[in-house]
C-alpha cells in the first residue's frame, strides 16, 4: 500500500507541476475557439466546463483504466511505474497537446492533423487505420456489455440490437442531447466507484506486493505454467488507457469543439488523463490484492472465480464491488462494466463520422448527410460483430489487435505533435522521448507477440533496429527543417 500511496501522490504532483510545464510549452491564449467560430448546434457547441471534463473523462476511460489495470496487475507492482510515468509524461501530454492542436486547427480530427504535419500519404493511411480502429472499438464495446446483460436476462443478440439502436441515435443526435445530459452521470458513477474503493483500501490497508520487494514479473514467477508474457512489451500494450492510448486522440477533438477558451485545456485534457491514471492505479491495487494479497482474499470459494489467477477482469470488478460495496457496489459495477463501454462505443462511432465528414468536406447539419456516413460504418461493424460471434475466440482476437492498434495510433499522434513543436520552435523533447519509446514498444510487440510474427527473442533485436531507424529519420528531418527555418 505504500507503493500505491506514493504513486497516487506522484500523479497529483504530475498534474500540478509537469502539467503546468506542458501548458507553458504550448502557450494557450485568448483566441476565439471553434465552439464559437464554427457553432452549428450539432458538434460545435459551447458546453459547461464541468460537463466537458466529465464527458472527456468518460470518453477516454470507458472500462480501459479498469480492465487494463486489472490485467496489468498480474505483472506485479511494476505496473504502478508504467501507470504513473506513462500517464504524466506520455498519456496526459499526448491528450493535452492533441486536444489543443485540434482546437488550433478549427476542431480538426486526428487524421487531418497527421496529414498536416506528417504528409498526405501518411494521412491517407491513418484515415483508414483510424476509422477501422474506431469501428473496432464500437464492435468490441457492443458484444461485451451484451454478454453481461444476457446473464441478467434476455438473449445476447437482443441486447446487441438494443445497443446498436442506441449507438445510431447517439451518433446522429446533437452532442448536447444525449451525450451532454447522460454522460456526466455515468462519469460520476465511475468516479464514485473508484473513490469508494480507494477509501476501502486506506481503511483496511491490505497487504499487497510492494515495488521494492517484488520488482520483477510476478505473474511469470508465480504462475510460470500459464503466464508467459514478458513485461516488455506486453505490459505497455495491456495497460493502455491508464497510461497512454491513441484512442484518446480521436476523442479529444470532440471536446475541442465544445470549449469556449484555450485556457481550459489543462484541467480538461491533461486533468482527465491524470484522473484516469488514478482510477487505473486504484484498480491495479485492488487486483494486486485479489491475485497476490496476504492473507488470501478467499475468492476461490466463489464459483465465478475458481480459475483464480485467470479470473477475467469483468468478474474481478463484479466480485470486488459486490463484496466491498454491497448493493451500491453491484449497481456501480453494472454501470462501470456495461454503461462505460457502451458510451465509449458510441463516441467512437461519432468520432468516426466526423473524421470521414472532414475528409469528404461534408456538412453535418443535414441528417441525410450524417446517415450517408453512419450507415456504411454500422454495416462494417455488424459484419465484424457477426464474425466475432461465429468464431469461438473472435472477441479475444479483435481485442488483442485493438490493443496494439490503439498504441500504434498513439505513436503517430506523438510524432505529429513532435513535428508541430519543432516547427513552432518549442520544447519538442516532451513528445519526442515518448514517441521513440512507444515506437519501440509497438514494433517489438509486433515481432515477438504470438498474435503477430512471433519470432521469439530475435524480435527484441528488430525492435531496437526500429528505434534506430526512428532516431535516424528524425535526425535527418530535424536538420533539414532547421536549415529551412534559418532560410526563412
Amino acid at each position: 500500500m505504500i507503493s500505491f500511496t506514493l504513486s497516487l501522490v506522484a500523479l497529483v504532483l504530475g498534474y500540478l507541476l509537469y502539467g503546468r510545464f506542458v501548458e507553458r510549452v504550448f502557450g494557450p491564449d485568448n483566441r476565439v475557439t471553434p465552439a464559437v467560430s464554427k457553432a452549428d448546434g450539432i458538434d460545435y457547441i459551447v458546453l459547461p466546463n464541468w460537463k466537458i471534463f466529465m464527458i472527456q473523462f468518460l470518453n477516454i476511460a470507458g472500462t480501459g483504466p479498469i480492465f487494463g489495470a486489472i490485467m496489468g496487475a498480474k505483472f506485479g507492482p511494476v505496473a504502478y511505474l508504467w501507470i504513473v510515468f506513462g500517464c504524466i509524461f506520455a498519456g496526459a501530454t499526448h491528450d493535452y497537446l492533441s486536444g489543443m492542436l485540434s482546437m488550433r486547427n478549427g476542431g480538426a480530427g486526428l487524421p487531418a492533423l497527421i496529414g498536416k504535419y506528417l504528409g498526405k500519404t501518411t494521412k491517407s493511411v491513418m484515415l483508414v487505420f483510424t476509422v477501422l480502429l474506431l469501428i473496432m472499438v464500437g464492435t468490441v464495446f457492443v458484444y461485451s456489455p451484451a454478454e453481461i446483460l444476457h446473464s441478467i436476462g434476455g438473449d445476447t443478440m437482443m441486447w446487441v440490437v438494443i445497443i446498436f439502436c442506441y449507438y445510431i441515435i447517439a451518433t446522429m443526435l446533437p452532442i448536447d442531447k444525449i451525450i451532454g445530459k447522460v454522460y456526466p452521470l455515468f462519469a460520476f458513477s465511475l468516479l464514485f466507484m473508484a473513490g469508494a474503493l480507494m477509501l476501502w483500501l486506506f481503511i483496511h490497508w491490505p497487504t499487497v506486493p510492494e515495488l521494492w520487494t517484488h520488482f520483477y514479473n510476478l505473474g511469470a514467477a508465480t504462475k510460470p505454467d500459464t503466464w508467459t508474457d514478458a513485461i516488455f512489451p506486453a505490459l505497455f500494450i495491456t495497460v493502455a488507457c491508464g497510461a497512454i492510448s491513441g484512442f484518446h486522440a480521436t476523442q479529444s477533438p470532440l471536446m475541442a469543439r465544445c470549449m469556449k477558451s484555450e485556457h481550459l485545456g489543462r484541467p480538461i485534457f491533461y486533468g482527465a488523463m491524470i484522473t484516469e491514471g488514478i482510477v487505473a492505479l486504484i484498480w491495479a491495487t485492488v487486483a494486486a490484492w485479489f491475485f497476490y494479497g496476504n492473507p488470501a482474499p478467499g475468492y476461490e470459494l466463489i464459483e465465478a472465480a475458481t480459475a483464480g489467477f485467470h479470473t477475467s477482469a469483468p468478474a474481478v470488478v463484479n466480485l470486488v464491488c459486490k463484496d466491498w460495496l454491497g448493493v451500491a457496489g453491484a449497481i456501480l459495477a453494472m454501470l462501470g462494466v456495461v454503461a462505460a463501454p457502451i458510451t465509449s462505443g458510441d463516441t467512437a462511432f461519432r468520432s468516426g463520422r466526423l473524421i470521414v465528414a472532414d475528409w469528404l468536406n461534408m456538412d453535418q447539419k443535414p441528417i441525410v448527410k450524417r446517415l450517408m456516413i453512419c450507415v456504411p460504418m454500422f454495416c462494417c461493424s455488424i459484419a465484424m460483430l457477426i464474425w466475432q460471434i461465429e468464431n469461438p475466440d473472435g472477441f479475444n482476437t479483435i481485442w488483442q489487435y485493438f490493443g496494439w492498434s490503439n498504441q500504434a495510433l498513439s505513436v503517430f499522434t506523438l510524432w505529429t505533435l513532435t513535428v508541430y513543436l519543432v516547427r513552432e520552435r518549442k520544447c519538442f523533447w516532451i513528445t519526442l522521448i515518448p514517441a521513440l519509446f512507444m515506437t519501440t514498444v509497438c514494433s517489438t510487440w509486433f515481432f515477438v507477440s504470438k498474435q503477430a510474427l512471433n519470432i521469439g527473442n530475435m524480435g527484441y533485436g528488430f525492435g531496437i533496429i526500429c528505434l534506430g531507424f526512428a532516431v535516424i529519420w528524425f535526425s535527418l528531418w530535424y536538420n533539414k527543417e532547421m536549415k529551412h527555418q534559418r532560410k526563412n
